[in-house]
């Protein structure tokens, strides 16, 4: 759990995205976006924990294509989140379901496949490298999943807190904010893949 909490609590793309969705939409909405980046660290975690060796070796080996899907859709959601007109009140943000918060930022946690190698290392750390432990590594990554949730139960109830005290203005200044940050990290990444790719 302390290892799960310790991965997820880094601010990257996906605490900017919950950050700004609990401020905008209300903190399930912000939870609901962190636990589908849970949910991709544990999909990775089997995958290095049960000894899927060919699976971790393709991911990892299409980590340019994979990674250029997820700067682009880093850079569309970035756009889309300086477009967004902030609710005038906090239930009128209907149409930002759950899922619609659940499903981008598990795909952007899928399109990292380096995050395999995270997990790799954990596992080793455990003493999964050599003999899998099917039980071990069904805890461990349970572990992992939960100490992720509890990261993001923490931060959507945190910023959720102050939601009710923030002005439109104020949201629309984040979301040009956090909207512009997001962009940048897509365009980053992006340009990153070239300039690796083009220096083999």
């Amino acid at each position: 759990m302390l290892i799960g909490f310790s991965i997820a609590a880094p601010i990257g793309p996906i605490g900017v995205l919950c950050i700004r969705r609990s401020l905008a939409h209300g903190r399930l909405v912000g939870l609901a976006t962190g636990l589908g980046a849970a949910t991709g660290d544990a999909a990775y975690g089997c995958i290095a924990g049960f000894g899927l060796t060919t699976l971790s070796n393709f991911l990892v080996g299409q980590r340019f294509w994979l990674g250029l899907v997820g700067g682009a859709f880093l850079c569309y959601l970035g756009v889309s989140m300086c477009l967004t007109r902030p609710p005038g009140r906090p239930s009128d943000s209907r149409d930002n379901g759950l899922l619609s918060a659940y499903f981008p930022s598990l795909l952007l946690t899928l399109t990292n496949p380096t995050t395999i190698l995270s997990f790799v290392a954990v596992f080793a750390g455990v003493g999964l490298a050599a003999v899998p432990n099917y039980r071990l590594a069904g805890l461990t990554v349970l572990g992992v999943y939960l100490g992720s949730a509890l990261w993001w139960l923490t931060l959507s109830n945190g910023v959720g807190l102050l939601r009710l005290r923030i002005s439109p203005g104020f949201t629309r200044a984040v979301n040009w904010i956090f909207g512009t940050i997001v962009f940048g990290i897509g365009l980053y990444s992006v340009a990153v893949l070239f300039l690796a790719n083009g220096s083999r």
